[in-house]
Parts: C-alpha cells; structure tokens; sequence
C-alpha cells in the first residue's frame, strides 16, 4: 500500500528534485499494482527495480483507457469519467479510486493561476456535456461553483437570454467571473452577439466535436478576443484520463500545475526524447493519478519552450495504431 503522506508530498512539490522522487514512489507502486501498467512494462521488457530516473519511465498509450479498468488492485471507483468522443467511437473510461484527491488536485490547482475560487462566478457554457453524468469537465466546474458559493454560479446549455442576463446582473454588481466554455460554444455566442466582458475572463477548453471545421487557435481566440472586447483568451488542457490541469494565461503557452509535467517524444520512438522547439507526441506525468496510471502517451502534438511552458499543436493522425499493436 501506498504511504498515504503522498498526497501531502504532491501538492507540495517545489522543484524538480521532489518531483522525482514522487515520481519514481509513484512509479514502482503502479508497476505493482496496477495490472494494465504491469502488463505493459512486461511485454515492453521492462524490468521496474531498473527504472532510475523519469526519463526511463515509459508512458501507458492512452488509447488503453478505451478498453482496459486503468485502476490500481484493490480500489473501487468513487467516480467513472468518460471522454465525450463521437457517436462511433470507443469512449476512454477513467475509474476514480479517491474522489477527494481529484478535489485537491482541481482546487489547488486553479487556487495557483487564477486565486480562490470565492472570488469569481462560474459560467458554464458546455453544450453536449451537461446531458451526460460522466463528463470530468462538468465535475470539475460543479466543484469550483462549490467552491465560489455564488447564487449566480450556473451550467448553460446554449447561449439563451439565461446566460445573457446573468452576464448583465454580474457586470452591474462589478462581480468578477469566469466564462468557460467549450471552443464551438463560445464561438456560437462570438458570432450571435458582442459582448463586452472586459476585467473578466473567458477560459476555453478546447473541442469543436465535429461541429465544424477545427479553427487555429490564434484565429479563435482574436475573433473571441474581439468579440468580447478582452486583451486575451485563457486555455484549459486536460483530458477525462487525467486528475490534473495545466493554464495557458492568454496565448498559447500552457503551463502545468506543479505535480504534472509534460514530456515530448518522437513520433517513431515512444521511449526518444526531442529537443525544444520541435514537435513531438504529448506524455504527460500527473502524480496527482496516484491509483491509476500517472504515465499517459496522449494523442497530442506539441511542443516544448524554453521557459518550461508548452504549446498543443494538433492530434497525432494515427494514433490509434502507435502503441496499441504491442498490447494486441
């Protein structure tokens, strides 16, 4: 079992030395007991006792959450989350052995970019994700709206006179607050109406789902940007297979909480590195996935800055053949 003092090891990590170590405990723990991750490492040869730093950790293909319980022996999940997906495709699941954890992960989280959450309402613009009981991201919110205690904190469907009139009574009472919405959810309001939402802020959370045409990021958010009169346009990333988040504060430079932290590999070698500025595969490390996997290859292209921060760049186009070949 698991040192429960962990936790408090996690959201405590300052540097990049208890990073490590956290990483390494986490690590050893999850090739024991976490039998799709013990698999993994045994069909790539992969002996655990031998992994001595986290650049010899390998990342769990993230398209194993489709089909295989990615939850450590001997827990139960308090929550199930599932990606939103298409009508088609194979939705990833994410079995959550401590509903608490993901809490603090989420909390401490937004507390380190953007303050208390007492201090903002939320509004929720997130269409396609409400009618679901499942999705991470209207969990996420519902936590944070807890968190604010506002009356006027609220989940919205469509961009109807309800949202509208909620924005207007907050502008009023010069309350600060967060519109956070899914990408073709704020482009819909963008285009219908002008808004001007200046010393607030519009977070979005990526997604068009098929609506349309994928925009660029820099062309949404100057058209958003514009729209509603605002300096710039904040970013979410995270995923239904992750416990934790990272910001991009205007722009396109995310940058992670402390206990996650993003690794670029080459596209044709899972286990090679790239330097900064070139694009690679998204591996994410969240220590906060203490009794799952903290170890995810995601499908996501990116790349690394100089300064620590990195950038999402698209999808990687086959990712449903890399890695998933070994486990068949």
């Amino acid at each position: 079992m698991i040192d429960l003092r962990l936790k408090d090891d996690i959201f405590g990590i300052q540097d990049e030395i208890s990073f490590r170590k956290c990483a390494l405990i986490i690590f050893k723990y999850q090739s024991i007991h976490c039998e799709i991750y013990r698999r993994y490492l045994s069909i790539l040869g992969i002996n655990p006792e031998s992994v001595t730093h986290i650049h010899e950790i390998p990342f769990l293909p993230i398209e194993l959450f489709k089909d295989s319980q990615v939850l450590a022996e001997g827990f139960k999940p308090q929550l199930i989350f599932r990606s939103s997906g298409t009508s088609n495709a194979i939705q990833s699941t994410h079995y959550i052995a401590d509903a608490e954890l993901y809490r603090q992960s989420l909390l401490r989280g937004f507390n380190l970019f953007f303050g208390s959450p007492k201090d903002y309402v939320f509004l929720a613009l997130l269409p396609s994700y409400l009618e679901r009981n499942d999705a991470s991201l209207a969990y996420m919110l519902d936590q944070l709206m807890k968190a604010s205690g506002h009356p006027l904190n609220g989940f919205y469907l469509d961009h109807s006179g309800d949202l509208l009139q909620s924005i207007n009574a907050l502008k009023s009472s010069g309350q600060k607050f967060i519109l956070w919405g899914v990408s073709f959810a704020l482009l819909d309001l963008a285009r219908e109406m002008e808004l001007d939402l200046s010393g607030n802020i519009v977070l979005e959370t990526g997604g068009m789902k098929g609506r349309e045409k994928e925009w660029v990021k820099d062309e949404l958010h100057e058209f958003l940007r514009t729209r509603f009169h605002l300096p710039g346009i904040y970013s979410e990333y995270g995923m239904t297979e992750m416990l934790s988040q990272a910001y991009a504060i205007s722009g396109n430079a995310y940058r992670s909480v402390p206990w996650m932290k993003v690794i670029l590999h080459d596209l044709n070698d899972p286990q090679g590195e790239i330097a900064n500025g070139q694009t690679g595969v998204i591996n994410v490390i969240d220590l906060a996935n203490i009794y799952s996997c903290s170890f995810i290859a995601t499908q996501d292209l990116g790349k690394m800055n100089p300064d620590g921060t990195f950038e999402v760049l698209g999808r990687v186009d086959y990712s449903d053949v890399r890695g998933c070949s070994l486990m068949v």
